[in-house]
């Protein structure tokens, strides 16, 4: 498949621009690939590993691409976007890959010149790594890309930026930018603070434990350990961008944790038994989804391609 585009700017280089890349240029891109990062180190990493055209500003990233995507934390967007603004020219797409919509749209949408074309997504994909060296092309594999169009805008740059990501390899859906951002509280916003939590519960437990938290550690922990390990700039800015959502699925979590507090306190095993069959199904779903699959994989001999998603 061919990529609608001639010229592709990644504002921000982490895992998920670094795989945008190494996806593109898989997909058979000939094209431009520009790209910029905030902090020297970085875009001297990106320049060592001939990851994209590395510039020092995110204005001269921009400029003269007709794809410029924002791939950095969701609360520095708005910036972002007002200091790249007049350099987009009419007809550029611009997009971004923040798990949080309502409030980017917020923040960049006052910037966003006329004749630029404004298309907010979300590719659910990631794994506890970043940095430019963290990404792979087949990142984007069978997973999910969300849009949240913007009503009035032009349908022939959503359509093309569709194509682009399925492209990458992605399946492609549009949603209302608050539906998104509850839905993302549910599957990924929630579960990483709830994993922040139990590693810092963890954390507090070895230092009466010594060693034993960690050389104990079976599967679930890994699990929180893995999820914890991601980018704590990221998941800052997610947290405080997306709070109404996540503090109620925060509260409907809270109060399935008292009725199994209680089910427990009071031995209620049928209600234990039934609760566990009920979410054990979800797991199941979600393998015959093709979003994981069931094989073993003490050692995580395969996270590189199955790793928590965004």
């Amino acid at each position: 498949m061919s990529l609608p585009y001639r010229h592709i700017a990644l504002i921000g280089l982490g895992l998920i621009a670094s795989s945008i890349a190494h996806a593109a240029r898989r997909a058979g891109f000939e094209g431009r690939i520009t790209g910029t990062a905030r902090s020297a180190e970085t875009r001297a990493e990106a320049a060592r590993l001939n990851l994209c055209e590395v510039c020092d500003t995110p204005e001269d990233a921009a400029r003269g691409a007709d794809l410029v995507i924002l791939c950095v934390p969701v609360g520095a967007m708005g910036a972002v976007a007002q200091r790249i603004a007049p350099v987009l020219a009419p007809g550029t797409t611009l997009s971004d890959v923040g798990s949080v919509k309502a409030r980017v749209i917020e923040e960049v949408g006052p910037h966003v010149p006329e004749g630029v074309h404004f298309v907010p997504s979300h590719p659910i994909a990631g794994t506890e790594q970043s940095g430019p060296a963290s990404g792979f092309a087949e990142l984007f594999d069978n997973r999910w890309c969300l849009f949240t169009p913007l009503e009035g805008g032009d349908p022939q740059a959503v359509a093309d930026l569709r194509a682009f990501w399925e492209g990458l390899g992605a399946r492609t859906e549009a949603m209302d930018a608050a539906h998104h951002d509850l839905a993302l509280a549910v599957t990924s916003h929630a579960p990483h603070l709830i994993a922040y939590t139990m590693v810092g519960v963890a954390d507090d437990m070895r230092r009466v434990t010594e060693q034993e938290v960690i050389n104990y550690s079976a599967a679930g922990f890994r699990d929180f350990t893995r999820i914890a390990a991601s980018d704590p700039t990221m998941w800052r800015d997610v947290f405080l961008n997306n709070r109404e959502a996540t503090l109620e699925i925060l509260g409907r979590f809270t109060e399935e944790l008292f009725a199994l507090q209680r089910a427990i306190r009071t031995g209620d095993g049928d209600h234990l038994h039934a609760y566990f069959t009920r979410t054990r199904a979800i797991r199941r779903g979600i393998i015959d989804a093709g979003q994981d699959i069931g094989a073993p994989d003490f050692g995580r001999a395969v996270a590189r391609k199955t790793g928590d998603r965004t």
